[in-house]
């Protein structure tokens, strides 16, 4: 009985002491031999930047070459997981790390020299092996248990598993299932099938031997015999698993996505590899943009290139980033992100001017401006197409895009005004060393970029609200006050009513036509061409030419930028647009030119034209003073005549009862495109003869010489078919230009003529402009040879 009890005592004692001398001996291996972890804070994972879907826009490879995306389990597919812990280790929550059940089995069947392939290990023990690999020896596997025990000391299950699905095998450099999702399916795991659950389940047993892009065949066989276990064991109805198998493995091999690939390079500084940068890209779209993009110069001289950016207005988050034409072809510097690249803008700061100019009361939209030579303090613009449109209301000057009205209203509103005011609403230009504000900066002379500029213009879809494009869901919403909305409403409606290309009759309201209101620029040289358009909650800017800073003669941006950004448009989605309402400061009204005024009724005899303008808080500004009137400051004028004969006296002139005739003045650059009656409305009668006092010339007054009114030109002999005139003038001021029927045909010095060739017969009018804004117009009828 003793004896029987001591027994049963040393067995107690060994029950007792032998888990604690296993514990005793598991902790000094540990600390011996420490479990080898990962790298810290996800150095071990690829970079990636994303796009709003979370797919991968493009992803920097770890420092082994490892294309690595980190995952958890709740962002992977229930039924990857389902197929993964029923086929692999279906006693994953239950065991301590190792299935002893299942080890014995693989044992016996290895002694027995049995063909067949049973594997023991669990996925603790994989994961195991992953982080420590050793030989398939019985000591590796001694060593493989010993592992996934300390695993199981330290870690829960659900960690367990994450660090099989971030670093589980799947052939070449691609580790766990998010890559293996996006290289082999192009999709992110979350979005599995059965099929494809059940075919990335059964890949890391033989990465090399089942990679489905290389051997189809056998990962079919593969991903077959999951799916009938999954059937056998009721995880998965048997008629689903069928279906799956009917399934193809078809397969591509894209471990390296390279979408916005100049926004992920971009980005690449603010990533963390356990932490991908989150952007707003729409895949599709910034597909097709690229797409577009690069069929777009491939017809193009080469070294050009193309950016689009794509920009939501509400949230300002950016949709689609095009920052080349083609990020892989080098001889069009493909490498440069012209999205942020400085680049002068053209005639795209123009709308900005407008809005500016009615909210200081310069201008309302149909205020009459004058497109004639003038030189601003020493500085001579040109317009784009190098003629002149003579009087045009400001909604035209803005649509046409003219560049001597635009000028005109910036010398009266000041270079450094408008500068300090677009810095205010967040665009900061950027001007050539030693420069500041000036005139030319209306025209292109400054500098700016397309991500700066998409920003600004939204602010006219977004009540005069301007923001910074946001790149990635960490950035915040930064908006600030660039224009009131009264004036960003009116100039968004004059933009948008601008004939535009690619439309039948350009009319911009076609049934099929979104109704964009757009602007576009062309720098100095055509070095830049530039179209930028809001409309249907979007803003989309366009930047193409060669970003070497070469010319690119012929490429403007009308012709060629504009077509490339009313394409993106039709790439957005369609949304039922209201209209935008008016604000309470807008309202429209009757005005009359040359006053710019409202008409005091309607028989009022100084409003020589009638016209329907927008008007700012309820005020209508007058015509702005004529420049080349030194003689009228105020318009309209009022002057004293004799009853008897119409004409001008004064004071001094022996005339009883003069009565008073007031006269609204047009500006005198406008001269050579009034008709008779306009001329005649406006006309400062003569001085009365009464009063005895002679009228001097004034050297400023330009006359057509060696052509007479009314003249017949006929050609000179037989050998030619049309007349051939030379042309000079006597007088002027400074530069004098020639039209015909108000078309710029040249320009000469004082006292120098042009010859000019006329193609036409019939009946034409000849001018002659000086830089003052004097004229001299003559009648004239042409003849061809008979």
């Amino acid at each position: 009985m003793k004896g029987a009890n001591r027994a049963g005592g040393i067995f107690l004692a060994c029950a007792v002491a032998l888990p604690l001398i296993l514990l005793l001996a598991f902790l000094a291996g540990d600390a011996v031999f420490p479990l080898p972890l990962p790298g810290g804070e996800g150095e071990d994972f690829a970079v990636a930047v994303t796009s709003a879907d979370g797919s991968p826009l493009r992803v920097f490879p770890d420092k082994n070459g490892v294309w690595r995306y980190p995952v958890t389990p709740d962002q992977v597919s229930p039924l990857y997981l389902e197929a993964l812990l029923t086929y692999e280790d279906r006693y994953f929550y239950r065991h301590p790390g190792f299935n002893p059940f299942s080890l014995g089995r693989a044992f016996a069947y290895m002694v027995s020299g049995s063909d067949t392939v049973i594997g023991g290990s669990t996925l603790t023990m994989q994961v195991a092996r992953i982080l420590d690999p050793h030989a398939k020896t019985i000591p590796g596997k001694c060593k493989q248990i010993f592992r996934a025990l300390q695993l199981e000391w330290y870690f829960s299950k659900d960690e367990i598993l994450t660090l099989y699905l971030n670093y589980a095998p799947f052939g070449g450099p691609v580790e766990g299932v998010q890559a293996a999702s996006f290289t082999y399916l192009g999709k992110p795991a979350k979005e599995l099938s059965h099929a494809e659950a059940a075919l990335l389940a059964v890949l890391p047993q033989s990465p090399s031997r089942l990679r489905p892009d290389r051997h189809p065949d056998r990962a079919q066989k593969a991903r077959d015999k999951v799916l009938k276990r999954m059937a056998t064991r009721g995880v998965w109805a048997e008629e689903t698993a069928l279906d799956a198998m009917m399934e193809g493995v078809d397969s591509g091999f894209a471990p390296r996505p390279m979408m916005a690939p100049l926004l992920a390079r971009r980005l690449k500084e603010k990533a963390r590899p356990d932490a991908p940068v989150h952007t707003f890209i729409d895949p599709s779209l910034q597909e097709n943009l690229e797409a577009m993009a690069g069929r777009f110069i491939a017809s193009t001289p080469e070294a050009t290139s193309a950016a689009i950016l794509v920009m939501e207005n509400a949230c300002l988050e950016v949709k689609a980033y095009v920052g080349s034409g083609d990020f892989l072809d080098d001889s069009r510097f493909g490498h440069v992100d012209m999205v942020r690249a400085i680049r002068s803008p053209g005639s795209t700061l123009k709308p900005y001017l407008y809005a500016f100019a009615m909210e200081e009361g310069l201008i309302h939209s149909q205020s009459l401006l004058v497109d004639a030579p003038f030189t601003f303090s020493g500085y001579r613009p040109g317009n784009f197409e190098s003629g002149f449109a003579g009087p045009v209301s400001a909604a035209e000057a803005l649509q046409r895009s003219l560049n001597i009205p635009a000028v005109d209203i910036l010398d009266r509103l000041g270079p450094e005004f408008f500068d300090s005011r677009l810095r205010q609403g967040g665009l900061n230009l950027e001007f050539p060393p030693h420069q500041g504000p000036n005139l030319a900066m209306i025209l292109g002379g400054t500098g700016t970029s397309l991500e700066s500029m998409v920003g600004a213009f939204a602010a006219f879809d977004r009540h005069g609200l301007a923001g910074r494009p946001r790149l990635t869901r960490e950035e915040p919403m930064r908006e600030r006050r660039l224009m009131k909305p009264g004036s960003a409403f009116i100039v968004r409606v004059i933009l948008s009513r601008q004939r535009r290309p690619g439309v039948p009759g350009g009319n911009p309201l076609a049934g099929w036509a979104r109704n964009v209101a757009w602007k576009t620029g062309t720098s100095y040289g055509f070095r830049d061409s530039w179209a930028i358009g809001t409309s249907g909650g979007y803003t989309v800017g366009v930047w193409v030419g060669r970003p070497d800073g070469t010319p690119s003669p012929g490429y403007h941006g009308r012709a060629t930028a504009a077509p490339l950004m009313f394409s993106a448009f039709d790439c957005l989605p369609r949304r039922a647009e209201p209209p935008h309402p008016m604000p309470a400061s807008v309202s429209r009204v009757e005005i009359c030119w040359p006053l710019g005024t409202i008409p005091d009724g309607e028989d009022d005899p100084l409003c020589g034209e009638r016209r329907t303008a927008w008007i700012l808080d309820g005020t209508a500004p007058p015509t702005l003073p004529d420049r080349l009137d030194d003689q009228w400051t105020a318009n309209p004028i009022t002057v004293m005549v004799n009853p008897q004969t119409g004409l001008r006296v004064d004071g001094e002139c022996p005339v009883t009862n003069p009565v008073p005739k007031k006269i609204a003045l047009w500006p005198r650059a406008a001269a050579p495109w009034l008709n008779p009656r306009e001329k005649a409305g406006s006309a400062i009668p003569a001085l009365d003869p009464s009063c005895g006092k002679a009228v001097s010339a004034t050297p400023s007054i330009i006359k057509i010489v060696g052509i007479l009114p009314d003249s017949v030109l006929r050609p000179a002999g037989a050998s030619q078919s049309m007349p051939v005139v030379e042309l000079s003038a006597l007088g002027g001021r400074g530069r004098l230009y020639w039209m015909v029927d108000r078309i710029l045909i040249g320009s000469a010095g004082i006292g120098e003529s042009i010859t000019y060739p006329f193609t036409e017969t019939g009946n034409h009018e000849l001018t002659v402009l000086d830089m003052a804004g004097n004229s001299d117009t003559v009648a004239i009828q042409v003849m061809g040879s008979s």
